[in-house]
């Protein structure tokens, strides 16, 4: 699983489109503000109030607190069958980098006054940018983290079994995906990459407009492989 070289660069402030796709659909959409972009290492931010779109299997769930129809959703993506719904995004302010050929990406949620909350790590597959932002797939477990830095949990460790058992996540990815749980772990406990020092990065940004998922963001995509 590898990063492609077609790398479009985004600029600071403008709106970069983080999709989950799966069976030549997209599975999720969600419009972030860009915060810096080298080429490889994506860093970006969204705010209370932005308008995403989730699989309304999943949104429903939400909604009613219903957190064991979690499994449901990973069996309509394993059958390739799911629509969309709106979905808003609340509470919290996050800051999310995106790094090339990286198994996961690493996410700091902070009250919308700044104040830390916890550090979020979501296995997924290496990106592909397009010409509205990444395309990824979500590959359910994530690891918690306090804000210190201090101690860790396991997440959604049920629905990654799930996912197991019926043909999401192959032997291949679960044997890749034994990988970057060390590495996430190695990153963490050194200090290093994502969890490196950098105030600059991980502190709140100023306010700015929501942003808003463009016309495009249904379009075909070209899944991560």
């Amino acid at each position: 699983m590898t990063a492609p070289a077609f790398s479009p660069v985004f600029a600071p402030g403008g709106t970069a489109v983080r999709r989950d796709v799966a069976h030549g659909r997209v599975w999720s959409a969600m419009p972030y503000t860009v915060l810096a972009d080298d080429g490889a290492t994506l860093t970006l931010t969204a705010r209370p109030g932005t308008e995403t779109l989730a699989p309304a299997g999943w949104t429903a769930a939400a909604r009613a607190g219903d957190d064991a129809a979690r499994l449901d959703c990973v069996e309509d993506l394993a059958a390739g069958r799911w629509e969309l719904d709106d979905w808003t995004w609340r509470d919290t302010v996050v800051l999310s980098r995106f790094t090339a050929g990286a198994p996961f990406s690493v996410h700091r949620f902070l009250t919308p006054d700044g104040r830390p909350l916890y550090w979020y790590v979501n296995f997924e597959r290496p990106y592909r940018r397009t010409a509205i932002g990444l395309d990824t797939l979500d590959l359910f477990l994530d690891l918690v983290i306090t804000p210190d830095l201090s101690t860790y949990s396991w997440k959604d460790e049920d629905e990654y079994a799930h996912a197991r058992r019926l043909g999401v996540i192959d032997e291949a990815t679960h044997r890749w995906m034994d990988r970057a749980r060390d590495l996430a772990l190695v990153q963490l406990l050194d200090r290093v990459g994502p969890f490196a020092p950098d105030p600059a990065v991980w502190e709140l940004p100023p306010a700015g407009p929501l942003p808003t998922l463009p016309d495009t963001a249904l379009s075909t995509p070209v899944e991560a492989e």
